[in-house]
């Protein structure tokens, strides 16, 4: 509900509207390693994921861009999740407790993987220069799409170009 309020909100003081645009990525790139825990307290791994289709959402509770794509990234993991791919977003320097608090606000709430880069080393490992930044991984691992600022996720455009790299 707060986060429907904070969509209307932003809309309503003259914040521009997330994009749905995404830049192919270095298809030559493999996409570095990430390896970090979940709100379960479960390690998630990359690597263990190679032969799916993945997005990585950076991302941070005190980003408005991030906080406004975050239930479309849900929408997004909702129709993409049995068709061979997963969506990761990893929280850059912030506690549990400060993801865990935002996370009750949002709708729909996220069911995907939240994981925890507490000291922001992802960052330099994946060339993340601004929040949010996200990258679509193919199922070979390399680098497909990248997105730098705020998107619409349950975009069709790109909700195509995620299913596309599942066919592949």
């Amino acid at each position: 509900m707060l986060f429907m309020l904070f969509s209307n909100l932003s809309q309503a003081v003259g914040l521009p509207p997330l994009t749905h645009s995404l830049t192919p990525g270095e298809t030559v790139r493999e996409a570095p390693a990430l390896r970090f825990r979940n709100l379960d307290d479960e390690t998630v791994d990359l690597r263990d994921l190679r032969g799916k289709v993945v997005v990585v959402n950076f991302w941070a509770t005190w980003c408005p861009p991030c906080r406004r794509e975050m239930g479309s990234l849900e929408k997004l993991y909702w129709a993409v999740k049995d068709k061979n791919a997963e969506v990761l977003a990893v929280n850059i320097g912030e506690d549990i407790d400060t993801v865990f608090s935002f996370l009750g606000t949002v709708e729909p709430s996220p069911s995907f993987h939240m994981l925890f880069d507490y000291d922001a080393v992802s960052m330099d490992t994946w060339g993340v220069k601004g929040l949010p930044t996200t990258y679509i991984i193919g199922p070979d691992g390399r680098i497909a799409y990248k997105a730098v600022g705020g998107r619409e996720f349950d975009h069709p455009e790109i909700l195509r170009k995620v299913i596309d790299l599942t066919i592949d």
